[in-house]
């Protein structure tokens, strides 16, 4: 079996979550979702488990984070193109997200700035790897 992550998240309204990860490209496995969480599957090895607060508070003893207030984690997300970057933008917007940052465009590495309907944030982005190295290698920042 490849490495796989599956990242939980806490969500208020499972059924919104999943509109909105489908819209951004994400597809929903019935094999691991109910009325409680939904597993969003965004690549072979990624996969976004939304869970609603009551099923997530089972997951930990911590209370919930509320990320609209303060962050946990940022999550950027790999796109074959600058244009896959603002079309992931456009469709989180759409599906009821927010847009944090505008495109930042480093030349070797393009992204954007998201936030899902509960403020869990992503940062869609294109990277040219070589170019990347080479610009580290040169001391040249990389964000």
């Amino acid at each position: 079996m490849a490495k796989t992550i599956f990242i939980s998240l806490p969500v208020a309204d499972v059924a919104v979550s999943t509109a909105f990860y489908e819209a951004i490209g994400c597809t929903r496995d019935p094999r691991m979702s109910g009325d409680q969480a939904a597993a969003m599957t965004w690549s072979d090895t990624i996969t976004f488990m939304l869970a609603s607060h009551h099923f997530y508070r089972t997951l930990t003893p911590k209370p919930v984070a509320d990320v609209g207030a303060t962050s946990a984690a940022l999550f950027a997300l790999s796109c074959e193109s600058r244009a896959a970057v603002d079309a992931f933008a456009a469709a989180a917007v759409a599906a009821g997200g927010r847009e944090v940052h505008g495109a930042e465009d480093l030349g070797f590495m393009y992204s954007r700035g998201v936030e899902d309907p509960d403020g869990h944030g992503f940062g869609p982005m294109w990277m040219d790897e070589t170019a990347a190295v080479a610009a580290m290698a040169e001391g040249e920042a990389v964000a």
